[in-house]
């Protein structure tokens, strides 16, 4: 399948789980936590008052070299959505994504997420653990606090 079928589907509505796509077309399925919820709720709401600009975007699809790929939640600048639009999934990814953690999420997987979402054009990549932690990745690795808003907080 690719993205748009599986957008489509309704057979896929409203399920209680984040669906992705891996390289093959295949179904990668997540369940998620009310705790996930939570933080990704936090972040939007922290991320919202700090914006001056651009778009935050809750469950951001991006087609990677190893299938679509689904952040918890992204910013893209002005000049990205002016770039993309709505399109689905993007063909490169926002200028900061983030993944919070879920309890089926391995660290290899979010460390392979985080190298994915750079090669395709993040500036920077936020992982949350199950404890509201969070990390701040660019292209030359872990960094100590978000360079695009170092106000954000390390702690949600």
């Amino acid at each position: 399948m690719n993205w748009q079928q599986v957008c489509d589907d309704p057979a896929l509505q409203d399920q209680p789980f984040k669906i992705e796509l891996n390289e093959y077309g295949q179904f990668l399925m997540s369940p998620t936590t009310n705790q996930h919820g939570q933080y990704q709720a936090r972040i939007i709401g922290l991320l919202s008052r700090e914006l001056a600009g651009g778009t935050l975007i809750s469950e951001c699809s991006v087609d990677t070299s190893k299938g679509t790929k689904v952040a918890d939640v992204a910013w893209a600048s002005d000049d990205f959505v002016a770039r993309h639009g709505n399109r689905t999934p993007f063909p490169e990814a926002p200028e900061i994504c983030v993944e919070v953690s879920s309890p089926s999420d391995s660290k290899r997987e979010l460390a392979m997420k985080t190298r994915l979402y750079l090669a395709q054009g993040a500036r920077e990549v936020w992982g949350c653990d199950s404890s509201g932690c969070l990390t701040f990745c660019d292209a030359t690795g872990e960094i100590p606090a978000s360079q695009i808003f170092p106000e954000f907080p390390r702690q949600i």
